[in-house]
């Protein structure tokens, strides 16, 4: 892409935020260039919470996740990832 707008001077880092929360990336930078970087040390931010579930839930969400032979907290993080994904989908049309 040869047409690339300029990347504007920002006088702080929330200013930059909120410009490349309304703008397209790819008007100022051509990914198809860009390097491929890995952060091998880079851990997810994940956050804590108390949950409380019927214990008969509990209970096939751990006999599922037996069968799959995964821990049951991370089958009830895909399951909770995959259904938002779906509601958001849905609200998004």
């Amino acid at each position: 892409m040869s047409d690339l707008k300029k990347i504007p001077s920002f006088k702080n880092a929330d200013e930059e935020a909120d410009f490349w929360a309304t703008h397209d990336s790819a008007e100022y930078i051509d990914w198809a260039k860009a390097d491929k970087v890995v952060f091998p040390n880079l851990k997810s931010s994940t956050e804590s919470i108390s949950l409380r579930l019927p214990s008969s839930l509990l209970a096939r969400i751990k006999e599922l996740a037996n069968e799959k032979d995964v821990p049951y907290q991370s089958l009830m993080k895909v399951y909770l990832s995959d259904q938002v994904k779906r509601e958001l989908k849905v609200a998004h049309k």
